[in-house]
């Protein structure tokens, strides 16, 4: 058992999905700064001053012992009031799609950057083909 997982292991395949995963989880973090302290910034000052991270909506009561501010998106989710969090939900959506979109740049490129496949080899038409199998039936 122990040399199947020492084969598996060593298959390229898992070796490429290793590196690739670390290599995505490093990239999150930088598009997750590039949005979180880059983008919204800039998002939030054309939106007048709207900080995005702060923005939900009370679902449910403030619980009694809660000394905090009741604009504070952090202490109140941690007190565990029930809330909508639609601006670290936008905050979510705007880091997928730069993440997607460069991704899909990076794939482009890599696709103009490989050779195109060969071409099929050619084999005999329909009509060879049909041709062949009449003077086939003929014979018998």
């Amino acid at each position: 058992m122990l040399a199947e997982f020492k084969t598996f292991i060593a298959r390229g395949n898992v070796l490429d999905l290793a590196v690739g995963v670390i290599i995505g989880a490093a990239f999150g973090k930088i598009v997750s700064s590039l949005t979180d302290d880059v983008l919204m910034p800039v998002i939030g000052k054309v939106f007048g001053g709207m900080d995005f991270t702060s923005k939900f909506l009370l679902l449910g009561p403030v619980p009694d012992g809660y000394t905090g501010s009741l604009t504070d998106y952090a202490a109140l989710k941690e007190a565990g009031v029930a809330m909508l969090g639609y601006g670290s939900f936008i905050t979510a959506l705007i880091n997928f799609l730069i993440m997607a979109f460069v991704i899909f740049l990076i794939v482009r490129q890599a696709n103009k950057l490989m050779p195109p496949p060969p071409a099929a080899p050619a084999g005999p038409s329909e009509v060879d083909l049909l041709t062949e199998i009449r003077d086939s039936l003929r014979k018998a």
